[in-house]
Protein backbone atom coordinates (compact mmCIF):
# COMPACT_ATOMS: atom_id res chain seq x y z
CA UNK A 1 0.00 0.00 0.00
CA UNK A 2 2.85 2.43 1.27
CA UNK A 3 4.44 1.74 -2.54
CA UNK A 4 1.23 2.35 -4.42
CA UNK A 5 0.51 6.33 -2.29
CA UNK A 6 4.12 6.69 -2.88
CA UNK A 7 3.91 5.89 -7.11
CA UNK A 8 0.82 8.32 -7.33
CA UNK A 9 2.67 10.78 -6.01
CA UNK A 10 4.88 10.43 -8.26
CA UNK A 11 2.97 10.45 -11.09
CA UNK A 12 1.15 13.53 -9.68
CA UNK A 13 4.33 15.27 -9.22
CA UNK A 14 5.34 14.86 -13.21
CA UNK A 15 1.88 15.80 -14.36
CA UNK A 16 2.57 18.94 -13.07
CA UNK A 17 3.90 21.84 -15.13
CA UNK A 18 7.72 22.09 -14.53
CA UNK A 19 8.88 25.93 -13.45
CA UNK A 20 10.73 27.10 -17.18
CA UNK A 21 14.82 27.05 -16.74
CA UNK A 22 16.90 29.48 -18.49
CA UNK A 23 19.65 27.50 -20.65
CA UNK A 24 22.91 28.34 -18.79
CA UNK A 25 24.73 31.54 -21.36
CA UNK A 26 28.25 30.90 -19.49
CA UNK A 27 30.81 30.90 -22.13
CA UNK A 28 32.26 33.72 -24.80
CA UNK A 29 29.68 34.98 -27.34
CA UNK A 30 30.59 36.79 -30.56
CA UNK A 31 28.40 39.91 -31.08
CA UNK A 32 26.67 39.92 -34.41
CA UNK A 33 28.37 42.77 -35.80
CA UNK A 34 31.43 40.45 -34.94
CA UNK A 35 33.90 43.08 -33.83
CA UNK A 36 33.47 42.15 -29.94
CA UNK A 37 33.70 38.97 -27.77
CA UNK A 38 32.22 38.44 -24.19
CA UNK A 39 32.53 36.51 -21.46
CA UNK A 40 29.20 35.68 -20.30
CA UNK A 41 29.78 34.19 -16.25
CA UNK A 42 28.30 33.61 -13.00
CA UNK A 43 28.70 36.59 -11.03
CA UNK A 44 27.18 35.55 -7.22
CA UNK A 45 23.71 34.09 -8.06
CA UNK A 46 23.39 36.25 -11.43
CA UNK A 47 24.82 36.48 -14.70
CA UNK A 48 27.32 39.13 -16.03
CA UNK A 49 29.57 40.00 -19.19
CA UNK A 50 32.42 41.86 -19.64
CA UNK A 51 34.13 42.43 -23.06
CA UNK A 52 37.44 40.02 -23.98
CA UNK A 53 37.94 41.32 -27.02
CA UNK A 54 37.16 44.01 -29.31
CA UNK A 55 38.53 45.63 -32.77
CA UNK A 56 37.31 48.67 -30.61
CA UNK A 57 40.22 50.38 -28.36
CA UNK A 58 38.18 52.67 -26.08
CA UNK A 59 34.45 53.46 -25.28
CA UNK A 60 34.39 56.38 -26.91
CA UNK A 61 30.78 56.45 -27.08
CA UNK A 62 30.10 56.47 -23.65
CA UNK A 63 27.60 58.91 -22.16
CA UNK A 64 30.05 60.19 -19.70
CA UNK A 65 32.39 62.06 -20.83
CA UNK A 66 34.95 61.05 -18.52
CA UNK A 67 34.46 57.17 -19.40
CA UNK A 68 35.00 57.85 -22.74
CA UNK A 69 39.37 57.23 -22.72
CA UNK A 70 38.81 53.92 -20.99
CA UNK A 71 39.88 50.82 -22.92
CA UNK A 72 36.83 48.92 -23.92
CA UNK A 73 38.41 45.28 -22.97
CA UNK A 74 37.05 45.14 -19.63
CA UNK A 75 34.19 46.62 -19.58
CA UNK A 76 31.20 45.28 -17.92
CA UNK A 77 28.41 44.63 -20.73
CA UNK A 78 25.97 42.75 -19.05
CA UNK A 79 25.06 42.82 -15.22
CA UNK A 80 22.36 41.60 -12.90
CA UNK A 81 21.20 38.89 -15.40
CA UNK A 82 18.05 37.00 -13.70
CA UNK A 83 16.31 33.71 -14.39
CA UNK A 84 12.84 35.24 -15.60
CA UNK A 85 10.59 32.72 -17.69
CA UNK A 86 12.79 31.02 -20.11
CA UNK A 87 15.55 33.38 -20.32
CA UNK A 88 17.61 36.01 -18.52
CA UNK A 89 16.66 40.05 -17.72
CA UNK A 90 18.93 42.24 -16.41
CA UNK A 91 20.87 45.48 -17.67
CA UNK A 92 22.97 45.72 -21.01
CA UNK A 93 25.26 48.59 -21.95
CA UNK A 94 26.05 49.32 -25.65
CA UNK A 95 29.39 50.66 -26.09
CA UNK A 96 28.22 51.12 -30.10
CA UNK A 97 25.78 53.98 -28.39
CA UNK A 98 27.28 54.82 -25.00
CA UNK A 99 23.93 53.44 -23.24
CA UNK A 100 22.44 50.89 -20.99
CA UNK A 101 19.07 49.19 -21.62
CA UNK A 102 16.96 46.78 -19.53
CA UNK A 103 17.57 43.89 -21.96
CA UNK A 104 16.95 39.98 -22.30
CA UNK A 105 19.23 37.22 -22.97
CA UNK A 106 18.21 33.66 -24.34
CA UNK A 107 19.74 30.89 -25.09
CA UNK A 108 18.15 29.64 -28.36
CA UNK A 109 21.03 26.68 -29.61
CA UNK A 110 23.74 25.98 -27.86
CA UNK A 111 25.69 28.24 -30.18
CA UNK A 112 23.22 30.77 -30.37
CA UNK A 113 22.26 33.46 -27.86
CA UNK A 114 19.33 36.42 -28.57
CA UNK A 115 19.70 39.73 -26.63
CA UNK A 116 17.04 42.03 -26.72
CA UNK A 117 17.70 45.58 -25.03
CA UNK A 118 14.76 48.11 -24.84
CA UNK A 119 13.69 51.23 -23.66
CA UNK A 120 10.66 53.36 -22.60
CA UNK A 121 9.33 49.97 -20.19
CA UNK A 122 9.67 47.86 -23.69
CA UNK A 123 8.19 49.78 -26.06
CA UNK A 124 10.92 50.06 -28.03
CA UNK A 125 12.89 46.99 -28.11
CA UNK A 126 15.92 46.09 -30.69
CA UNK A 127 17.31 42.19 -30.74
CA UNK A 128 20.44 40.85 -32.36
CA UNK A 129 21.91 37.38 -32.11
CA UNK A 130 25.26 36.35 -30.78
CA UNK A 131 27.22 33.16 -31.75
CA UNK A 132 29.31 31.21 -29.34
CA UNK A 133 32.97 31.01 -30.11
CA UNK A 134 34.00 28.51 -27.17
Amino acid sequence: MKQAILAAFGLIALALPAKAQSADPSGTWLTQSGDTRVRIARCGTVYCGTIVTSTYQKDTNNSDPALRERPIVGVRMIWDAKPEGDGLSGQLYNPQDGRTYTGKLKVMTPTTLQLSGCVLGGLICRSQTWTKVN
